[in-house]
């Protein structure tokens, strides 16, 4: 093909100035013909691409369909329940309630319900009229040393980052949540003033980077932290351990996208790569996180204080329940995020491979809360893949009291889920930074779309629990819910996640489950003590497990 290429270039070339020797205005056809024949001179000389140094002009096809592959798919190919990483079954419904539609379905599901893993909630003959129901159900967070308790929807914008997503993006989650009357985790990227200006309820999130409460070395600045966290919008301080996007991972904004308003907000330096190291300075064991807790609960006057973590190590968690059970100090809050979730980019190994998907989270966490009778302390959130009132109603009955959800809130925005929130290329204005695009998300339409999106969703996850005969979501119980596991067999999520009792783990003999788990744990440090057992125990509470 190369050869055929240059021996076409000279042919071409000589025809043409044959052609313009006979006929002067075909001097013309070079400023068509000229850019193909030196882009493929180009191809034929570099090194880079094989494909194209091959097939010189032709291979850049290639190229073409790999950027139109993702697009044809989505909109020409793949059915309503084929889509990744949310099917179009689950946008439309999404972008039908934002926009106040009809988002009723015909002729039945389109779910195969005999294939493993369809789930579904047990109604009751007994069902209530969802007319007569609290459509608005509140949560109050705060524990026995929060002297700030809020009263908090049942769900809520989980944690994105201005600079992941756009300025327009922050201003209408924010006004949506001010609409609606529920909260807006800000991300670690810091508390910016478009998180502030519409005056919707914030969550901050304080990340291992400290962005909005650091000193110039990335240290923590409690001084700083204290002349935010009493902001009257400030209502919940979220102390981010890890997330389900990849947890254990850390990051770096390179200092080319620092901006001065970057700059201001997150207090780093122009011109310095921003690192977000994969753990914390402030704190190094459970009982330094649980003190480190009750110092940010005094500086924000008694704010309700948690931390959000995607599951990994089984033994680490229990060890900052033991912390609490010596100390007496507890959290207001927990968010669980599942492996599952994660609106940025990440590598794919850590989104794929790395973290424990959010039903079993949940379960182990509310059972783990439980077994040390710490739960009546402290509520639950979910976050990772919350979109529909169904979802809601799943983690309500493994223990959550709230559900946060960030893809979600992006496709009431308007995200079409083009997959290229990490390329500042997002066509809808979303997940970008840049302006031109910015333009296309008109605030003032897209935050009344949130406040729809939410109100909708939390009204049809209570019309639910009303159809099972029950009258709020703490009333759930993990028997409402069944699960296929295969094509003749059923079980209910309380077979799947059997309980344990309350105070199971605050002595011996523990569940069989947690017994290997609480055996290598200690309050004194995140570390699992595999030498506390034998690898003859190890095996034989496994295979018990």
């Amino acid at each position: 093909m190369r050869k055929l290429f240059i021996v076409s270039v000279i042919l071409i070339v000589a025809l043409l100035i044959g052609w313009t020797m006979i006929w002067p205005p075909a001097v013309w056809s070079f400023v068509v013909m000229g850019p193909i024949l030196l882009l493929g001179i180009f191809d034929v000389f570099q090194k880079k691409h094989s494909i194209v140094r091959n097939f010189p002009v032709f291979g850049h096809l290639r190229f073409v369909m790999e950027e139109l592959r993702p697009k044809i798919y989505q909109y020409f190919i793949e059915s309503d329940t084929d889509g990744t990483p949310f099917n179009r079954l689950n946008r439309s419904v999404i972008y039908q309630r934002a926009k106040k539609v009809d988002d009723t379905r015909p002729f039945g599901t389109e779910l195969d319900v005999y294939e493993s893993g369809y789930e579904w909630l047990n109604h009751s003959i007994a069902a209530l009229d969802h007319q007569h129901l609290n459509e608005d159900p509140r949560v109050l967070v705060g524990g026995p040393a929060c002297t700030k308790p809020y009263s908090a929807s049942v769900f809520n914008i989980s944690a994105m980052s201005f600079g992941s997503l756009s300025e327009n993006a922050i201003l209408a989650l924010n006004g949506g949540a001010k609409i609606g009357n529920f909260a807006h985790n800000t991300g670690e990227g810091g508390l910016s003033d478009h998180h502030l200006q519409p005056g919707g309820d914030i969550i901050w999130q304080i990340g291992t980077g400290y962005f909005s409460c650091r000193h110039k070395d990335g240290t923590f600045d409690y001084d700083a932290f204290a002349e935010r966290a009493v902001l009257p919008q400030v209502r919940m301080i979220e102390i981010k351990l890890s997330q389900g996007a990849k947890p254990g991972h850390g990051g770096i904004l390179p200092a080319a996208k620092v901006t001065p308003e970057i700059a201001r907000i997150r207090l780093v330096q122009m011109g310095e790569d921003v690192v977000s190291p994969p753990v914390h300075k402030a704190f190094s064991t459970p009982l330094q996180l649980i003190a480190f807790i009750q110092k940010l609960r005094e500086l924000s006057g008694g704010k309700p204080i948690g931390f959000k973590l995607c599951v990994g190590h089984k033994s680490e968690f229990l060890a900052i329940c033991k912390a609490m059970v010596k100390t007496g100090i507890y959290p207001d809050f927990i968010t669980v995020d599942g492996g599952e979730g994660g609106t940025g980019a990440a590598p794919l190994e850590f989104s794929n491979s790395v973290g424990m998907p959010l039903r079993e989270a949940l379960a182990f966490v509310y059972d783990a809360l439980t077994g040390f009778d710490l739960k009546k302390h402290i509520k639950i959130i979910a976050s990772g893949k919350v979109a529909t009132g169904f979802d809601l109603v799943k983690n309500f009955a493994l223990g959550a009291d709230m559900c946060n959800s960030a893809r979600g809130m992006m496709f009431a925005l308007g995200c079409i889920q083009a997959l290229e929130c990490n390329m500042n290329t997002c066509p809808t204005g979303v997940a970008t930074q840049d302006k031109s695009l910015m333009r296309g998300l008109v605030v003032g339409d897209k935050k009344v779309r949130v406040a729809s999106f939410h109100k909708q969703t939390v009204a049809s996850a209570v019309q639910m629990i009303g159809a099972a005969g029950l009258k709020h979501p703490h009333d759930l119980h993990r028997s409402f819910i069944y699960r296929r596991v295969s094509h003749n067999l059923i079980q209910t999520y309380a077979e799947l996640f059997p309980y344990i009792p309350k105070r199971g783990l605050l002595d011996t003999p523990y569940p069989a489950n947690f017994e290997l788990d609480m055996a290598i744990s200690s309050e004194d440090t995140f570390v699992p003590d595999y030498d506390k057992v034998s690898h003859v125990k190890i095996n034989a509470v496994t295979a018990a497990g």
